[in-house]
């Protein structure tokens, strides 16, 4: 068979190759990475690097899972694509099941990713009749124009405006300032049960109790976006489990595909039936491929007992780094395998630098913090690795 691709040039040429190619939304990459093998990955040099990552917590498996490469690759050589005035097996069975992890009934909407689960969120509750929407500041959302609108940072937003309207934010975690918010006008509070891309913040215990209570006590709609912590990140199947609620509208994507792009807009209750014919569409959303790699993630989580493992692996990474008691470590905070380093001062862009540089790839939300949201199959020694590295690197930081 002829290679369509092989992997010509090193590094520094490749980079040089995309930034001729590509647009510079991203800036220049840190690597041009060619390979990943569970929970490593290997650049166009030969360096080989432990993703603490998993691809902003999208490699849930890790890379080149066999079984999901198994169930890919057989559903493409049977059925690759409909549109969807078509259904297919995979797409109906992955809606069960995802519907399946819910205490309540429900319908699902799939889309590629997690912005246009989102999107799709967003039109549900203009479905209501009403337009106020209540966010919240650090949130982060998407990068479209909808999911921008409830997205909070002023440097994602302000080139965009004006962004479609009668959104409100208020302070993450308070409560007080949610209830104040809130009136018969809103059709939906949005919530990340965990703010990933602001660095990893938990709320309050009881803040989702309470942001049920009130949005249940003025008809709106709460939104849980589990786009960054569903799917098993935090150690349950979705963050709000811990605090026991049933939402109306849930969104994931990432980790639902391991690596594929897939994303989905669930509807609880009578949130399910607000979007009708017409009302929205996709067409490539819940294709064969992307539904049969959907299943084969949930399949691998219950299979392995994954759940438990993140739990684990989890705490043990926390507690260790804990345990280093460094200078420069003020905690650890977050859930499951996702979590913060907290810095006593904001160097964290130096610290994932040199991280990179001794094989680690980690990431830098905000200057005083690292996320780590690396595979479910992470093991503690590999966990182990990354500690008995991170005084060095804090050290070096220090010096500098």
């Amino acid at each position: 068979m002829t290679e369509l691709l092989t992997v010509d040039g090193t590094q520094s040429a490749l980079s040089q190759r995309y930034s001729s190619a590509l647009m510079n939304t991203f800036g220049a990459p840190k690597r041009v990475l060619v390979r990943g093998e569970g929970a490593y990955l290997w650049d166009a040099d030969g360096n080989k690097y432990l993703d603490l990552l998993g691809g902003l917590a999208v490699n849930c498996l890790g890379h080149a899972h066999p079984f999901v490469v198994s169930a890919v690759t057989s559903q493409l050589a049977t059925l690759g694509h409909v549109s969807n005035f078509f259904a297919s097996a995979p797409q109906i069975a992955l809606a069960e099941k995802l519907l399946g992890l819910f205490d309540a009934p429900g319908k699902v909407f799939f889309t590629n990713s997690g912005t246009e689960a989102n999107e799709a969120a967003f039109k549900i509750t203009r479905r209501t009749g009403r337009t106020k929407i209540v966010s919240t500041v650090g949130a982060f959302h998407g990068r479209s124009m909808g999911a921008l609108a409830v997205t909070w940072k002023p440097a994602y937003r302000e080139l965009f405006a004006p962004l479609p309207g009668d959104v409100e934010f208020v302070p993450y975690g308070d409560a007080e300032a949610l209830a104040a918010a809130v009136d018969d006008e809103t059709a939906a509070v949005v919530l990340e049960p965990i703010q990933g891309e602001n660095g990893v913040v938990v709320p309050p215990a009881g803040y989702l109790q309470a942001a049920r209570r009130i949005t249940s006590e003025h008809g709106a709609l709460l939104w849980i976006d589990e786009i960054q912590t569903g799917i098993g990140r935090t150690g349950t199947w979705f963050a709000f489990e811990a605090e026991g609620i049933t939402p109306d509208l849930v969104t994931v994507a990432k980790g639902l595909g391991a690596g594929i792009p897939i994303g989905a807009c669930i509807g609880l209750g009578a949130a399910a039936d607000l979007l009708q014919p017409g009302n929205h569409g996709t067409t490539f959303g819940g294709n064969p491929v992307a539904a049969i790699a959907g299943l084969a993630v949930l399949t691998v989580i219950e299979r392995d007992g994954l759940l438990a493992q993140v739990n684990a692996v989890g705490n043990h990474l926390a507690s260790s780094i804990i345990a280093l008691d460094h200078r420069l470590i003020a905690g650890v905070r977050g859930r499951g395998l996702l979590l913060a380093i907290e810095l006593t001062q904001p160097v964290s862009d130096q610290v994932a630098q040199l991280a990179l540089e001794a094989g680690f790839v980690i990431n830098n939300p905000i200057p005083n913090a690292l996320r780590l949201a690396p595979p479910y199959i992470l093991s503690k020694a590999d966990a182990d690795s990354f500690v008995a590295a991170l005084p060095g690197l804090l050290d070096q930081v220090e010096a500098g």
